[in-house]
């Protein structure tokens, strides 16, 4: 599939409504696509160390989903001053700011576990999202551009795919490295020093997973800066109100940034509860590792349906097939709360098929026709991604007052009814 013009000669054009910015870089694809890789997997490892954090740190629902509102809080807290940064420094400075704040977020690690301080590790991982944010301020829009304006769903869905199969590998990877264990006693049986001296040693493999990141983001932050000065003629116009809050004000766009807030939260909320899911003795009664190591199957299923959504975009209408994929996820929820054994883990597995194309095709169905205003309406999008910092407490609190997960599991399907709706709403082009 063609993802931009011809690379026949040095440079391509971006068209953005008029006169777009000059590319004299073929490889920029590969570029925005190993971004998408990139944050796609650090994102999906917080599924990892959830169990294994609620475990050393003796923690409820509830606590434990405080990992994904740290996380995911940097959204609301950075999407918007990201955005501007971007705006100020351009789209390849831009990446080099967010990777270097995601190598910083990684080493903060080691603080944590040497102090075995639950505190410093939420906020480990709040740094680490604030550069996963300013990553995606410029990975969305750039992307968007790469091409003509009317396969546009379809190229976003591409590269999700490559955001997906980041989704897939990491976890497999970090269930390996971060759940096994490296001891015979639980965090529950210990007090005292021996409590510190266990979760410094268990949290250990939290450690070196992130310190092999650090190394790697920065590797690729230097090879991101030697294209700092490829990217011709890029233009981004001046916010309009409070750094384009006033582009809510276009139902199209406002209740798109809604249904981001909901599908992340949904998308994150499973994802997050998903190896607890799967180790109740009602459903695969597994350990944790091997539990552990299925969330490559709930990612790896969005991986697949992207590649299958990219091609389906072309000939069905993305709002149609948005609110098709919204209500299967539904009824796969539905399934699985309501069956046991093999029956309602794979189902809800299985939703992660139906989430493939979900982001990328509210984005682009929300962003349609804004234009030299596509960095004010990305920021905005980041922001809305806090509700993977909303939902998945929703979840946790009410999956702890219910005493059931599969109880819980209808914040996510509300959620998906939503998505269904914005699907028929925008399903004709905008004006």
């Amino acid at each position: 599939m063609a993802l931009a013009p011809s690379a026949s000669s040095d440079s391509e054009t971006l068209p953005v409504e008029g006169d777009g910015p000059q590319i004299d870089a073929p490889g920029l694809n590969y570029f925005v696509f190993g971004l998408f890789f990139i944050f796609g997997g650090i994102t999906s490892l917080n599924d990892v160390i959830i169990p294994k954090l609620k475990e050393l740190f003796t923690l409820n629902f509830t606590q434990a989903m405080l990992v994904q509102f740290c996380f995911f809080a940097a959204y609301f807290v950075v999407g918007i001053p990201g955005a501007k940064l971007v705006k100020k420094i351009g789209y390849m400075r831009g990446a080099v700011a967010g990777l270097l704040t995601m190598m910083a977020g990684c080493l903060l690690f080691i603080p944590a576990s040497q102090t075995a301080t639950y505190g410093l590790f939420l906020f480990a991982l709040f740094v680490l999202a604030s550069g996963v944010v300013v990553v995606q301020v410029v990975a969305n829009p750039l992307i968007s551009v790469l091409g003509p304006v009317k396969t546009t769903h379809s190229r976003l869905t591409f590269a999700q795919a490559f955001n997906s199969l980041g989704t897939t590998i990491f976890p497999v990877v970090g269930s390996i490295l971060i759940l096994g264990s490296l001891a015979s006693v639980t965090a529950d049986q210990l007090s005292g020093a021996e409590l510190d001296a266990y979760r410094t040693a268990e949290s250990q493999a939290i450690v070196n997973g992130y310190i092999g990141l650090a190394i790697a983001l920065a590797v690729v932050a230097g090879v991101v800066w030697s294209f700092r000065n490829r990217l011709k003629g890029e233009k981004h116009e001046a916010s309009e109100g409070l750094a384009g809050l006033d582009l809510l004000k276009r139902p199209r766009f406002g209740y798109g940034a809604l249904c981001i807030f909901l599908y992340v939260g949904a998308e994150v909320a499973i994802g997050s509860i998903i190896v607890n899911y799967l180790m109740q003795a009602d459903v695969l009664n597994l350990p944790e590792q091997s539990a552990g190591k299925l969330i490559g199957l709930y990612w790896g299923g969005a991986l697949v349906g992207r590649f299958i959504g990219s091609g389906l975009l072309r000939m069905v209408s993305p709002g149609k097939l948005l609110a098709a994929v919204a209500t299967g996820a539904i009824l796969l929820i539905l399934l699985s709360a309501n069956t046991t054994g093999g029956l309602s883990g794979y189902s809800l597995l299985a939703v992660g098929l139906m989430n493939a194309i979900m982001f990328p095709t509210i984005f682009s169905l929300a962003c349609e026709k804004l234009g030299t205003r596509a960095a004010d309406g990305s920021g905005i999008i980041n922001v809305a991604i806090c509700g993977g910092a909303i939902i998945p407490l929703l979840v946790g609190a009410l999956a702890d007052l219910s005493g059931s997960l599969a109880l819980a599991l209808i914040v996510p399907a509300a959620c998906y009814a939503i998505i269904a709706g914005f699907g028929i709403f925008a399903r004709q082009p905008a004006t």
